[in-house]
């Protein structure tokens, strides 16, 4: 079984997300802050993640800096699931590494749940 890695503070998207991909077979670990997240990927290293960017002590660009430093990320699938729209935060995105950088009012959680199953099954 796929494992992801949700890393969001909001609890009703925390709730949304979890039953979502749970319904598609995924196992789901979910960490509700920045270093939730990172302590989490340590522990056992998930098959995706699927990353809010403003959240709690660690933001989403300290979780993938250190990720970074922790895993070269190559084989490791990260989407930044985010409400920030500036074309400066995705190019970041992707210099840290992201595979897939999302802006959440543009994907329903239904087409964010077959964005993860096209990157997980490449």
């Amino acid at each position: 079984m796929r494992t992801i890695l949700l890393i969001e503070d909001d609890p009703f998207l925390v709730d949304l997300y979890n039953t979502k991909l749970k319904e598609e077979g995924f196992e789901v670990e979910i960490a509700v802050s920045g270093r939730e997240g990172l302590r989490k990927f340590k522990e056992k290293k998930p098959d995706l993640i699927l990353l809010d960017i403003v959240l709690p002590d660690l933001d989403g660009w300290e979780v993938l800096e250190g990720i970074k430093k922790l895993d070269k990320l190559d084989d490791l699938k990260v989407i930044v699931l985010s409400n920030l729209t500036e074309q400066g935060d995705v190019k970041r995105a992707q210099e840290l590494g992201a595979t897939r950088y999302l802006i959440k009012s543009h994907f329903t959680p239904t087409e964010v749940v077959q964005e993860i199953k096209k990157i997980i099954e490449k």
